[in-house]
């Protein structure tokens, strides 16, 4: 303004202004605002002083007739300008505002999901590594991985190849290392008198102080076995001194051990055999993988354990050659291994070392303290405040600017080799990314739509001013327009307003009404919908252009021109067109081109190119003349020059504001990607950590665990009736060429495993060496879970549902109708509600006889060695049961009672071909419906001699009926 009133008192030059626009731009664009309501009140201001000096110049110093109504119009057409530019900017705000606020909410989402994600794969690892260790879990989680992202993809159908891929075996080789062999001297005392929170107690505060002690010696535990524990030195990382650190190890235990059994009155101690040679370590089978260890050298240190003497280490010659330097006490070895046969066969001479007091070592003041694998959450420290801390950091690199952030993200590499987006056209390097972009569904379409349709008006208002002289054509033609986008205006709010209309009460929409929601719903969702419109509404506005430039022939107007400069007359302004009005209308259509959403914007920049072009060939050639006359913004400036200056001012502008929109539009898309493979990637570490919680507890267990993880408490549970089952293959050897097709047996094992589910579920408890451990009715009925491990969305093993399964539900059901036959005929004689478990645990064990049949009459039709020459040697017990979670390193359920030790007995006392059980078991089977033969009175070791009965089969592998029920 100042400018203008220089020039105009100074050299007498009425000059046009040129940076009003301008000014509104930098109002919207580049001030540094956080709220919409400030530029738009300083914008205003801005378009009111204009409007203010315009009204003034026009009355004081041109004298001109306000009161004349044509001069009230021409001011109306600046007024109209100023409130379409300033509603164009106060658009560009709002967008902008809310892409920047989303971009906050979906990076403050992302973050969340990212520090969840952390958490979620450290607690992933720490149970993989509590199942597996290190060195060989990584396979099994990437195959896990995949596993469960091929069953969302293919509905969990799986390739031949990926099940090929099961059965190979993560076995190692490691030639120099050293195993110690620990049992609990007179445990079968403590489970027999000891309740069960009181047994879980001391088991966790032994076991947990030995994985503390383990760790601290750098040997690795492998399981535990009841009162059974061991573990090997220098398996994971190579260790010269493996020797010594068992020994030193074995001192800490015996010690800890010493320290419960004056602690808590106990009469237990410590027996611990140690042996250095190489093993064959990793995991077999589908189901409740563990680790386990296998080789000659692995019974000769179970050996050197049960010939020893409590309180004492029971080491070989082998392992006392390797610890040079020691001020051990070396006895010589007990009777009993002297007397060993398998010692003698493979020459082994041992040595007794005598306890040593350690407890002031720095392993024997960790061991007093007992973790779980998972450390309960810290509550004092909400998950948000690291969100908010993660954010903080994150903010700074967000596009809440225009400037820095941008070229930050410009340069920023997608794929490690190029910009993630294009300089100029900011398109995604990546097409598959800017393809998908592009289907991206517009919500502010409507909004857009509503918006051109009023500049539409405006333009009709403006023409119409300008021009009174409009011929009928032009009102045809900007009828059929307004018709068109009135429809499309129609049709995207037609909904909004029947929300607004009925938002209050229920209403039942008529079909027509639901095609209308149709039509607007696939064009925000459908790109080619929308760039059909767009293109129509640009038309639709060069029409009034097209048509303006049509009422005025340049050639009348020369001569006119010429002939007001000779005759010193003022020439009418309806003879054309008014340049600067023009010039506005165009610089207001631009503004609508870039400022659409949902259009790329390489075509808003190319159409917005091509208009500033097709005008500037009108400036130029065809109407050069007129242009030429008009008033300029610069004394320096041709008018012609300064016309185009004004469009490409109002290009360049709208191209950056609309630059900046579609960067955080492309950011926030960019993002919202990460975000869903973020979630995948939470989605596929939730199902792995589901998994492996039901790979290392039972399913009902679970979650109760958990819950007494969160309150620092120790999970343990009894049952009153629970059938336990060992079963081992006889005379088998462990080297590497058995172990293969020890795996493929268990495979096998496992696969019946899966079709004991629901009521009559089956839980593998472990596998020990050539021993299959399962038991049946550990699950609360009460509480059971709905769904078990092997029916969960992905398993260790997907299988299909099978006739199996509907046959073994119609065999139990068979089994219960017996037993309450069998109540009925003997008035008195009670039953526990859950003995149906021992039938279950008998007719899962005949399965698995059957498998071996089967096996061994596959196997027998290979020309080569005998690959497996034993049988299945089976042993069931039944009665009342503890159980619980116990370790430190690597958590471990596991159950204690009789019926578990018995069981135990049963199978190593039993018979190959035959399924070995207790008295209180051969009654339940009785009423059951199976015929049990007396086999007479058995030695069983802690327990003397008992009656013992073997469960008829015939030669079929069939269960024989009695004769007499």
């Amino acid at each position: 303004m100042a400018i203008h009133f220089i020039h105009y008192y100074a050299h007498f030059w009425d000059l046009n202004f040129l940076y009003d626009t301008y000014v509104l731009f930098v109002i919207y664009m580049f001030l540094p605002m956080p709220t919409v309501k400030a530029p738009v009140l300083l914008g205003c201001s801005i378009s009111c002083i204009y409007i203010l000096f315009f009204f003034i110049e026009e009355i004081f110093y041109n004298n001109v007739e306000i009161t004349h109504i044509s001069n009230l119009l021409n001011i109306s057409i600046d007024l109209v300008d100023y409130i379409w530019f300033n509603l164009l900017g106060t658009f560009f705000r709002l967008m902008t505002d809310i892409i920047v606020r989303s971009s906050f909410l979906e990076r403050h989402q992302f973050m969340t999901e990212d520090i969840m994600l952390k958490g979620a794969r450290e607690q992933e690892k720490m149970l993989l590594h509590s199942i597996l260790p290190p060195q060989i879990a990584q396979p099994f989680q990437d195959d896990i991985r995949s596993r469960i992202a091929l069953s969302g993809r293919r509905h969990g159908m799986r390739s031949r190849h990926q099940q090929t891929k099961e059965r190979i075996m993560a076995i190692q080789t490691h030639p120099d290392v050293t195993i110690l062999y620990a049992d609990v001297v007179n445990y079968t005392h403590l489970t027999t008198t000891l309740s069960v929170e009181e047994l879980v107690t001391v088991l966790h505060d032994l076991y947990a102080s030995f994985d503390v002690a383990a760790s601290f010696y750098r040997a690795q535990r492998i399981k535990f076995l009841g009162d059974c524990y061991y573990c090997v030195a220098g398996l994971s990382v190579p260790d010269p001194d493996h020797a010594k650190c068992c020994i030193n190890l074995a001192h800490a235990m015996i010690a800890h051990i010493r320290d419960v059994r004056e602690s808590r009155n106990l009469d237990i101690d410590m027996r611990i055999g140690v042996h250095s040679g190489s093993i064959l370590a990793g995991v077999i089978g589908s189901a409740k993988l563990q680790y386990d260890i296998w080789g000659e050298d692995v019974v000769i240190a179970n050996k050197l354990e049960s010939t020893g003497v409590p309180g004492h280490v029971h080491i070989s010659e082998k392992t006392l050659s390797l610890m040079v330097d020691h001020n051990f006490e070396i006895l010589p070895a007990t009777q009993q291994a002297r007397d060993d046969i398998y010692l003698r066969e493979h020459n082994i001479k041992t040595f007794l070392i005598a306890a040593t007091d350690i407890t002031n070592t720095p392993a024997t003041s960790k061991m007093s303290t007992a973790f779980y694998v998972l450390p309960p959450k810290d509550k004092s420290k909400p998950i948000n405040l690291d969100v908010h801390e993660e954010l903080r950091k994150e903010f700074a690199e967000m596009p809440a600017g225009i400037l820095s952030s941008m070229f930050k993200f410009l340069s920023r590499k997608g794929d490690g080799r190029r910009p993630l987006l294009g300089f100029v056209f900011l398109n995604f390097r990546d097409p598959t990314l800017e393809y998908n972009f592009m289907q991206e569904p517009d919500h502010l379409f409507k909004y857009c739509i509503l918006l051109s349709w009023v500049v539409y008006i405006s333009l009709f208002y403006v023409q119409s001013v300008d021009n009174q002289t409009l011929h009928s054509v032009n009102y045809v033609m900007h009828a059929l327009s307004f018709i068109f986008q009135t429809v499309v205006v129609f049709i995207m709010w037609y909904k909004w307003l029947c929300h607004w209309r009925y938002h209050k009460q229920m209403h039942r929409y008529s079909k027509y009404s639901c095609f209308i929601f149709y039509c607007s719903h696939e064009i925000q969702r459908n790109l080619i919908a929308r760039l059909c419109i767009y293109m129509f509404i640009i038309l639709m506005y060069f029409l009034i252009i097209g048509l303006v430039l049509m009422d005025c022939d340049p050639t009348e107007f020369v001569v006119l021109h010429i002939e007001s400069k000779l005759y010193l007359y003022e020439m009418s302004s309806s003879v054309c067109f008014q340049p600067w009005v023009l010039t506005k209308m165009l610089c207001l259509i631009i503004g609508v081109t870039l400022i659409f959403t949902g259009i790329p914007l390489t075509v808003k920049i190319v159409v917005g190119i091509v208009e500033a072009s097709i005008y500037a060939i009108v400036i130029f050639f065809q109407y050069d003349y007129l242009f030429r006359n008009s008033s300029s913004t610069n004394p320096t400036f041709d008018p012609e020059i300064c016309h185009c200056l004004l469009v490409s001012i109002t290009l360049l502008s709208l191209y950056f504001m609309e630059r900046q929109v579609e960067f955080n539009n492309k950011i926030n898309y960019n993002w919202r990607v990460e975000l869903l493979n973020k979630q995948q990637d939470a989605h596929i570490t939730n199902k792995s950590i589901t998994i492996l919680l039901h790979n290392l507890l039972p399913t009902h267990v679970v979650k109760l665990y958990l819950t007494s993880l969160e309150k620092h408490e120790m999970y343990f549970e009894s049952h009153k009736m629970v059938a336990v089952m060992f079963a081992t293959l006889k005379n088998f050897e462990m080297d590497m060429s058995k172990l293969r097709f020890l795996n493929e047996i268990i495979f096998e094992f496992d696969a019946v495993l899966s079709q004991y589910k629901n009521e009559c579920l089956v839980d593998k408890i472990k596998i020990v060496g050539c021993t299959y451990m399962a038991a049946c009715g550990l699950h609360i009925r009460e509480k059971r879970s709905q769904t078990t491990f092997s029916e969960t969305e992905i398993s260790w093993r997907d299988r299909q549902a099978s006739p199996t399964a509907n046959s073994l539900r119609r065999e139990v059901s068979r089994a219960k109708e017996h037993m309450e036959s069998f109540a009925l005929r003997t008035q008195g004689v009670t039953s526990h509600p859950n003995d149906e478990v021992v039938f279950v645990i008998t007719l899962f064990a005949l399965d698995l006889m059957r498998t071996v049949w089967t096996i061994n009459k596959l196997y027998k039709s290979i020309p080569l060695d005998k690959m497996f020459a034993g049988e299945l040697s089976i042993g069931i017990s039944s009665g009342e049961v503890m159980a619980g979670v116990v370790g430190a390193s690597q958590v471990h359920y596991d159950i204690w009672g009789n019926p578990v030790n018995m069981a135990s007995r049963m199978d190593s006392t039993g018979v190959p071909g035959f399924i070995q059980v207790t008295e209180e078991s051969a009654v339940i089977l009785r009423r059951c419906g199976l015929e049990c033969d007396y086999r007479g009175m058995t030695y069983v070791k802690g327990r003397g001699i008992l009656p013992t009965y073997f469960v008829g089969i015939d030669d079929n592998l069939e269960f024989r009926s009695p004769e007499n029920m």
